[in-house]
């Protein structure tokens, strides 16, 4: 009888063996299945990285380079990479070339779109449309929603261009300014901001503007400027103006109010040809455009986020031709792009945190109240 207990207890034990041989035989195994898994997953992500960013095809390396340079806190995206004439060279075959006529201010004829509401009853096609049938809460303005696949925004169609203004931040050459401030100052009913800053060393704080700036016939700052654009301002008869002046230059010419950036987007009706994807990558962008009308568009688009990273130079053009803009060109973008209305921020800028706010800077464009 004990012979037979001792051998029941030896068969159990023997078969609690086998079977915690078997669990470790299956944990091993699916052990051994994950690891070789995750080696295949890694050896697949490491090639597909490989191909997109050495491989024959050029553009996620163009797209990803040319996006990354035209950041202030993030161009190592570009340089862990790629040397610097890899960079160059990238840079070179995705630009915007520009045209080399001045603006044509005898092309702009401004209709004064105040005597009337909504001065037609029918319209070319769905732009002018929304264009020219006014809000009838805000007869000085209209705000259009631009939405699309890769980024969404705002464009303010301006109907009195005499109205137009540049601002400047209140401490220029010590520390810049948000947008909405700038624009509570002023009373303003819309602005966006306006050209870029000195950035040393990529830790701006937005005092010192670009180039050459007018505001209300004065001059603010005389800085030679070698970047793409130049110019970007209306003279003293509400035309707005593109070109390579100096200052002497801009003054002859009546030169008001103006900021300094680029690149110009259309001039007198051509738009600029775009090489690649302009250089400028995708991005949160701001513009600024003129119609034969006069009426001035004001466009800020958002980006940055998943899905939806933002604008290119052609989105720009193509949004601009759209709405009839004879004369466009690129103001600031990513963090800088911002749209107020009545003193509050209207989209949705991220930094380079990640953080849903804008930064400080340097000018802006805004729509005043009516001037006596």
């Amino acid at each position: 009888m004990e012979d037979n207990k001792s051998r029941k207890t030896s068969i159990d034990k023997e078969l609690s063996e086998a079977q915690a041989n078997i669990k470790k035989s299956k944990k091993f195994t699916s052990l051994k299945i994950f690891f070789i898994s995750l080696f295949i997953v890694g050896t697949i992500c490491c090639y597909t990285g490989l191909f997109l960013l050495y491989g024959p095809y050029n553009g996620f390396r163009d797209w990803l380079v040319t996006t990354a340079m035209t950041t202030m806190n993030h161009q190592y995206f570009a340089t862990w990479f790629y040397d610097d004439s890899t960079i160059k060279a990238i840079l070179a075959n995705n630009t915007v070339i520009e045209s080399n006529s001045p603006t044509n201010t005898d092309l702009i004829d401004i209709v004064d779109y105040s005597k009337d509401d909504n001065p037609k009853t029918t319209y070319a096609n769905e732009y002018e449309r929304q264009i020219l049938e006014k809000d009838s809460k805000n007869k000085d303005y209209k705000i259009i929603e631009i939405k699309e696949d890769n980024f969404k925004g705002y464009l303010a169609v301006i109907y009195d261009p005499s109205r137009v203004h540049t601002v400047v931040t209140s401490k220029i050459g010590t520390k810049g300014e948000y947008l909405v401030d700038m624009a509570k100052r002023e009373n303003a009913l819309v602005a966006i901001n306006g050209g870029g800053f000195v950035d040393p060393n990529y830790n701006s704080n937005g005092a010192i503007p670009c180039g050459i700036t007018f505001s209300r016939g004065k001059v603010l700052t005389t800085a030679s400027w070698n970047g793409a654009g130049g110019i970007i301002g209306f003279d003293k008869n509400n035309k707005l103006i593109l070109g390579k002046y100096t200052v002497e230059q801009a003054q002859n010419i009546g030169i008001r109010d103006a900021v300094t950036f680029g690149p110009y987007l259309i001039v007198n009706g051509e738009p600029s040809k775009v090489l690649g994807n302009g250089g400028w990558g995708d991005a949160p962008r701001t513009a600024i455009g003129q119609r034969q009308d006069g009426i001035v568009l004001f466009l800020v688009l958002d980006g940055r986020r998943a899905g939806m990273m933002g604008a290119d130079m052609d989105d720009l053009i193509r949004i601009m031709q759209n709405y009839g803009a004879y004369n466009a060109a690129n103001l600031d973008g990513g963090t800088s792009s911002v749209m107020a209305v009545n003193g509050e921020l209207i989209n949705d800028p991220i930094d380079s945190t990640g953080a849903h706010k804008t930064r400080w800077i340097a000018t802006g464009f805004i729509l005043s109240p009516e001037e006596e």
